[in-house]
């Protein structure tokens, strides 16, 4: 007699699925192998056409276009899961961005609206997802965000990526322990 898989029977949550070579199709086909039901997103039209085939073949229950920057997509995607588990067990963040223009240069020439970009896409988006998540996690849960070595050490073709990606670590730091709803952990893969 074989143990169940440790993920069996855990819903779970993927944000950024894009290709074959994500970071986020590699923790979807592990925590898939692992016996997790999963929802995953994926940006846009353009990243569907790749996303979507590899969510469908690895049997994800939920595959959906979640842009953070589209007022009421993260939103969509929580009630998708709503509607379907009626709860969450865990969620892992694996996006971030950066206007191209900003990812050139050094980071004192980054623009401002580049910066704010970056950081309402690679760290305020956390912060929302763990508010949305929180509620549906009634029996805890854990909530991942993906980092980089260049949060705390100079990575120099990294450029404004660095400040912004220790801005997320620092945010996953606070937010443990200030849970309202539920014991969930946050966890910072670098």
């Amino acid at each position: 007699m074989s143990a169940a898989p440790p993920l069996s029977g855990r819903a779970g949550l993927i944000v950024g699925l894009a290709n074959e070579h994500s970071i986020a199709y590699g923790c979807t086909r592990a925590m898939r192998e692992a016996g997790a039901e999963l929802a995953v997103t994926y940006r846009n039209e353009r990243t569907q056409a790749y996303a979507r085939p590899l969510a469908e073949r690895l049997g994800c229950a939920i595959a959906m276009p979640c842009d953070v920057e589209r007022p009421g997509e993260l939103e969509a995607v929580f009630e998708a899961i709503r509607n379907r588990w009626g709860r969450l067990d865990f969620a892992v963040h694996c996006i971030g961005a950066a206007p191209r223009a900003d990812l050139q240069g050094r980071v004192a020439d980054c623009s401002r609206e580049g910066f704010l970009r970056a950081m309402d896409v690679s760290v305020h988006s956390f912060i929302r997802l763990a508010r949305l998540a929180e509620p549906l996690m009634d029996r805890g849960g854990c909530l991942l965000t993906m980092s980089y070595l260049g949060a705390d050490e100079v990575v120099p073709e990294y450029r404004v990526m660095g400040p912004v990606k220790a801005a997320l670590e620092a945010a996953a730091r606070s937010m443990t322990g200030c849970t309202v709803y539920v014991d969930a952990g946050y966890h910072i893969v670098d």
